[in-house]
C-alpha cells in the first residue's frame, strides 16, 4: 500500500511538473499581441442655440453595415477593391456605434429635438432613424488620401412605415498619412455628416407630424 501510494505521489508531481514546463513553453514560443492605440471620434464643441421644441419624439438606430465595418477596425482602401486596416490601432467602439452616438450628440447640441432615444432602450418614438452605413474609410487617391463616409439613411414612423431616405456621402481631404491625421480626418468628415442629417430629420420630422398630426 505504502509503495503504491509513493508511485501515485511522484506520478503527480511528475505530470504537475511537466504541466509547468509546457506553460512556460508555450508563454515563450506565443507572439506577444503588440498594443493597440484606442481613438475615440473627434468632434468639434459647439453651443447649441436656442430653438422650439420639436413636438416629436425621435429614436436613432445604429445603422446596418457589412462585417468589416462593423468592428473597431479603422478600415482603410490602399489601392482597387482592397480593404485592409490600420496595424496598432482601433475605434473605441464599432463604426456603426461610434456614427450612432455622434448623431445623438449632434441632436443634443442642435436643440431642436429634444426626446431623444436609441435602439438600446424599449422607449417608444414618433420617429426613427436608421438605415445602412455603406461607407466609413479612408481611402487612397494616387498620393492623396481621404476619409469616405456614406450613410443610406432613412425615417420611418411608429408603425415602421418609411417617410424620407436619402443618401448622404461626405469626402474629407486627410493631409498626413499619419493615423492621427487620419482620425482628425474621420472626426471632421463625421461632423460635416451629421450637420446635414440633422437638418434633414428635422425639416422631414417636421414635414411629417404636419402633415399627420392626428397620428402623432
Amino acid at each position: 500500500m505504502r509503495l503504491a501510494a509513493q508511485l501515485i505521489t511522484r506520478s503527480l508531481l511528475a505530470a504537475a511538473v511537466l504541466s509547468t514546463v509546457l506553460s512556460m513553453t508555450a508563454c515563450s514560443i506565443l507572439p506577444k499581441q503588440a498594443p493597440s492605440d484606442v481613438y475615440r471620434l473627434p468632434t468639434v464643441s459647439t453651443v447649441s442655440k436656442p430653438a422650439t421644441p420639436a413636438p416629436w419624439s425621435l429614436r436613432v438606430a445604429r445603422p446596418k453595415s457589412s462585417e468589416t465595418l462593423d468592428s473597431p477596425r479603422i478600415a482603410v482602401i490602399p489601392q482597387g477593391d482592397v480593404i485592409s486596416s490600420y496595424k496598432g490601432a482601433r475605434w473605441s467602439d464599432p463604426a456603426p456605434v461610434l456614427l450612432r452616438n455622434r448623431l445623438v450628440d449632434a441632436f443634443y447640441r442642435d436643440g431642436r429635438v429634444q426626446s431623444i432615444s436609441t435602439d438600446e432602450s424599449n422607449l417608444q418614438a414618433d420617429i426613427e432613424l436608421g438605415g445602412e452605413l455603406q461607407a466609413f474609410q479612408s481611402e487612397y487617391r494616387g498620393t492623396a488620401i481621404e476619409v469616405v463616409i456614406r450613410l443610406d439613411a432613412r425615417l420611418a414612423d411608429d408603425h415602421q412605415r418609411i417617410i424620407a431616405s436619402r443618401r448622404f456621402e461626405v469626402h474629407q481631404p486627410v493631409a498626413d498619412k499619419q493615423v492621427s491625421a487620419v482620425v482628425t480626418g474621420f472626426g471632421q468628415a463625421s461632423d460635416a455628416l451629421t450637420t446635414q442629417l440633422v437638418q434633414w430629420t428635422v425639416e422631414q420630422g417636421q414635414r411629417h407630424y404636419a402633415a399627420e398630426p392626428k397620428n402623432q
